[in-house]
C-alpha cells in the first residue's frame, strides 16, 4: 500500500476500487480529442488507452503526534446507491485498512472532507439491520457548512446518503462540526476548498520543514491541472470551484508540495508544475 512521510508524519493509502470511465462519466471536458495531446504525460498512468480516466477510491490514514487520522471513507458495503458502480458493494475494505495496520477500533479521528456518496460510506456498517458506526472509538470531524447544507437539502440523487452514512455518527454523538482551518493536530489543518461542496475541504499537512495536502475532491483527475475550467459533474457551483481550483494551482506550482490526488490513480502523489500558460502533475 504506497505510504509516504512528511517529517513526522505518515500517510498511507488503502484502496476501495479502481474505475475507469469515460469523461463524460466525471469530467465532460475530457473528451478524447481534447485527452490527446496530454498523452504524454496522462497515459498509461492517468488515462487507459481507450481514453477512460482512471479513478480511485481511496482512504488515507495520516499519523500524526500519536493519533490515527482516517480521511474520507470510500463508499461502504452493503449500501443502496442510484450508481449502478456503488450499488451494494462488497469489498474487503475493512480488512485491508487491518492489514495496513490500522484495525478500525485504533482509528481516533476521522476526517469527512465533504460528504458525498464516495467519502462518507464506511462512516458505517449494518449490523442487525441497522446502520451502525464502524470507526467507535474515533470522532469524526464535519465541516459546519457542509453538514448545515447536505442536512437540509437531504439530496437522494445517489441513495439515503446522508441517512445511512452520516446521520448515525451524528445521533451516536460522535460527530464534531468544525470550523474552516481547523487544527486536527499542529501538523494537520482542514482548508477550505469550496465549490465542488458549500463546506469541502482538502487536508495540509506540514512537518519537519515538508508540507502536502490531501485535495478530497478540489480536483478528481490530474487532467483538471492542465484544465481547471473543466468542472466534475458532482461539482455544486462549477463557477466557485474553477476559481478554488485555479487559486490552489497556482499557490502550488513550483513548490515541494506533496499532492496527493484523493482520485488520483496509479501514482497518487506529485507536484505541480507549471506547463505553459497552465499546470500538469509530475509524479515524484
Amino acid at each position: 500500500m504506497p505510504t509516504w512521510t512528511l517529517g513526522s508524519v505518515r500517510i498511507t493509502s488503502v484502496k476501495e476500487i479502481e474505475i475507469p470511465l469515460p469523461g463524460k462519466g466525471i469530467v465532460p471536458g475530457a473528451t478524447p480529442e481534447r485527452l490527446r495531446p496530454h498523452a504524454s504525460w496522462l497515459v498509461p498512468r492517468f488515462v487507459t488507452e481507450d481514453w477512460k480516466l482512471r479513478l480511485l477510491i481511496q482512504a488515507l490514514v495520516v499519523e500524526s503526534r500519536g493519533r490515527r487520522i482516517l480521511v474520507d471513507t470510500c463508499v461502504g458495503n452493503g449500501k443502496a446507491r442510484t450508481l449502478p458502480i456503488f450499488h451494494e458493494m462488497q469489498t474487503g475494505f475493512l480488512d485491508d485498512l487491518s492489514r495496513a495496520g490500522f484495525p478500525r477500533e485504533s482509528i481516533d479521528t476521522v476526517v469527512c472532507t465533504h460528504l458525498h456518496v464516495d467519502h462518507v460510506g464506511w462512516n458505517t456498517m449494518k449490523q442487525d439491520g441497522r446502520w451502525v458506526p464502524t470507526f467507535t472509538n474515533a470522532r469524526t470531524l464535519i465541516g459546519r457548512r457542509e453538514w448545515e447544507h447536505w442536512s437540509k437539502e437531504d439530496d437522494r440523487s445517489f441513495g439515503d446518503v446522508i441517512g445511512d452514512s452520516v446521520r448515525p455518527i451524528v445521533e451516536a454523538g460522535l460527530a464534531d462540526f468544525v470550523e474552516p482551518g481547523f487544527a486536527v493536530t499542529d501538523q494537520v489543518r482542514l482548508e477550505p476548498t469550496p465549490g465542488h461542496t458549500p463546506g469541502h475541504t482538502s487536508v495540509r499537512i506540514r512537518s519537519g520543514g515538508a508540507e502536502g495536502v490531501i485535495t478530497g475532491d478540489l480536483m478528481h483527475h490530474p487532467v483538471q491541472c492542465a484544465h481547471p475550467e473543466w468542472e466534475s459533474i458532482a461539482d455544486c457551483d462549477p463557477e466557485a470551484a474553477r476559481a478554488t481550483r485555479r487559486a490552489f494551482l497556482a499557490d502550488q506550482a513550483g513548490r515541494p508540495v506533496l499532492v496527493i490526488g484523493t482520485h488520483f490513480a496509479g501514482p497518487h502523489a506529485g507536484r505541480i508544475v507549471r506547463a505553459g500558460a497552465a499546470y500538469r502533475f509530475e509524479v515524484v
